[in-house]
């Protein structure tokens, strides 16, 4: 939990200056850290040390009703579902900080949505273990990164009420004095102006 808004940005300075990922070595060696929050998930893969990947994501509308042990386990499933191509078929270690998910597996007592998660935990050969927050700073600063909200855009009908059309007129009534006849501005062109009754001349009925 972070305790001062200065620490929590310079956190989000680190994990948003993550520049240097690096491709995994083998299929060996993959450590996961995931921390969930009543904003979002957050998840880093690493390798020897090495960050390979990191993701998050905010809550959906029905997963703000989950419970803690939920909201937790939530976030592994989350890890697994997207490092599926690198987790899967190798031996891995997922670090959390609710201390519960390392007995998730004994546990008999399960509603509809853990027993679906435990089957999709017993496809991977993965450990979960215990990590305490405050030094699981990265996962921890991913599951509560703000997001900005969408903007909306009201569609607008804009009405322009001026006088160009006289404007244009006028302007045009000027510069034919200048001209002995309309067929020396015209050059050949009459066929597509046509001079209407307001005195204005059009071509292709734009004025």
């Amino acid at each position: 939990m972070f305790t001062s808004s200065k620490c929590y940005m310079i956190i989000m300075r680190i994990i948003n200056n993550f520049v240097h990922l690096i491709f995994p070595d083998g299929p060996d060696d993959f450590v996961v850290y995931c921390d969930a929050s009543k904003q979002g998930f957050g998840c880093v893969l690493m390798q020897q040390g090495k960050v390979i990947a990191y993701a998050s994501r905010q809550l959906k509308i029905h997963e703000n009703n989950y419970t803690t042990h939920d909201l937790e386990l939530g976030a592994v499933v989350f890890a697994l579902k997207i490092w599926r191509h690198y987790l899967y078929g190798t031996k891995s270690v997922i670090y959390t900080d609710h201390k519960s998910l390392q007995y998730i597996f004994d546990q008999k007592e399960l509603n509809m949505r853990q027993r679906r998660w435990i089957e999709l935990l017993s496809d991977y050969e993965c450990e979960i273990k215990y990590h305490p927050g405050k030094a699981n700073v990265v996962a921890d600063a991913l599951s509560r990164k703000e997001r900005l909200k969408p903007r909306r855009v009201r569609a607008m009908s804009i009405t322009i009420h001026s006088g160009l059309k006289t404007k244009i007129l006028e302007a045009q009534g000027e510069a034919s004095k200048d001209l002995k006849t309309p067929a020396e501005w015209l050059r050949g062109l009459e066929t597509h102006f046509e001079r209407r009754d307001d005195g204005g001349i059009y071509f292709f009925n734009r004025i």
